[in-house]
């Protein structure tokens, strides 16, 4: 795995780069699908591929551990040959779902016990249990296990709990190191930035994890709740210690406004539910703003649901349809504008690296702002 860095704006810290991994390469800035329990929801694999164009898909390893569990991955021969996608995957650590498990789980310094959602059942995961989790998965891209605080955090709090996922860092690092993968390609570990909003805390965070020399780096513990100006400040914080040469992870993240702004920021990487979960609830996102597709406004509009995504959902499928669909609660509605949604993320961030390399992306990016902010 390798990554090379392109070009940055002349106007921004917007940058265009290329991460080569086993399964291909992924040209960013990059929105990755969240596939979270070896599925996208409602998206077959070959829509991924042909219609949304999507590069690299998420998996997550708390998820995946559960159902359809290790035994079963290892197999199959990991994930890739278990869903069918052959392009690259990244899966999560399960750090983000020890967070959002407070009310089941524990968190000690050798790792998490936690009940599980599905049965109760007890499990632990510890910094080297999440290694070789994730040694079994298979992904191209794997992540360090760490705490994801939440908003609002005090500050004794987040401090104790950075330092401990720099000690859970090391550990993994080590254990991975001392380990192989399973099925004949190359494994990479990207270490995670946290500290809540605290401007020290993100600073030493970003200190101690730009000396692992990782391919990439994660900067996970926003988009928890916190504003968006406090997300920006502090993404703007760690991107100047983060090395120039190594691609940068946001995770989590976010809306398109959230995208733009955080890629001119030099964020190379996303990934969020938003697109497949706004969806099912009829909520699209498209180059001239956000539609509300249930609304009876759209009931007799027969244009396409975005002239600009060159996605066939998009453009070939009317408003009219789409919001008849719901309506009748057919399961179509769904998958349509599931499609279309990561459809539209992956024209964003494309269109961007296309304003990067031109040397047009600051001006493109004030022109598309206000749009994606309008609700039509």
């Amino acid at each position: 795995m390798s990554f090379k860095l392109i070009t940055t704006d002349t106007e921004s810290k917007a940058r265009a780069g290329e991460l080569k991994t086993a399964h291909g390469t992924i040209e960013t800035p990059i929105f990755m699908p969240v596939g979270t329990v070896a599925t996208v929801k409602a998206v077959h694999q070959h829509e991924l591929e042909k219609d949304i164009e999507a590069q690299i898909i998420l998996g997550n390893t708390y998820h995946l551990y559960l159902r359809p569990g290790l035994d079963t991955l290892q197999k199959a021969g990991g994930l890739h040959h278990f869903n069918g996608w052959h392009k690259p995957i990244l899966t999560d650590s399960g750090g983000f779902q020890v967070y959002s498990l407070a009310h089941r789980r524990k968190i000690t310094e050798e790792g998490v016990k936690f009940q599980s959602h599905i049965d109760g059942s007890r499990h632990l995961f510890t910094p080297e249990n999440v290694m070789d989790m994730q040694r079994v998965i298979g992904a191209d891209i794997i992540m360090a296990f760490d705490e994801c605080t939440p908003y609002p955090c005090d500050y004794h709090y987040a401090r104790k709990s950075l330092d401990m996922t720099h000690r859970w860092l090391k550990r993994c690092h080590t254990h991975f190191h001392n380990t192989k993968p399973l099925y004949g390609h190359e494994q990479f570990l990207f270490p995670i930035v946290q500290g809540s909003t605290y401007k020290d805390l993100r600073k030493k965070s970003a200190e101690t994890i730009a000396k692992y020399d990782s391919v990439g780096n994660a900067i996970g513990g926003l988009s928890v709740g916190e504003p968006a100006e406090e997300m920006y400040e502090m993404t703007e914080i760690v991107c100047d210690i983060l090395p120039q040469d190594k691609a940068r992870y946001l995770m989590g993240v976010g809306t398109p406004v959230n995208i733009l702004e955080n890629i001119a920021l030099g964020i190379d990487m996303f990934d969020c539910v938003m697109p497949t979960r706004n969806a099912r609830h009829g909520l699209l996102f498209t180059s001239e703003g956000i539609i509300h597709i249930k609304n009876k406004k759209w009931e007799n509009d027969f244009s396409p649901i975005d002239v600009n995504c060159p996605a066939p959902t998009s453009q070939y499928h009317t408003k009219a349809y789409l919001r008849h669909l719901f309506k009748a609660k057919e399961a179509l509605a769904g998958q349509i504008a599931s499609i279309h949604n990561l459809s539209f993320y992956l024209w964003l961030v494309k269109t961007a690296r296309q304003h990067i390399l031109a040397g047009t992306f600051a001006a493109w990016k004030k022109m598309m702002i206000p749009k994606l902010e309008t609700k039509l």
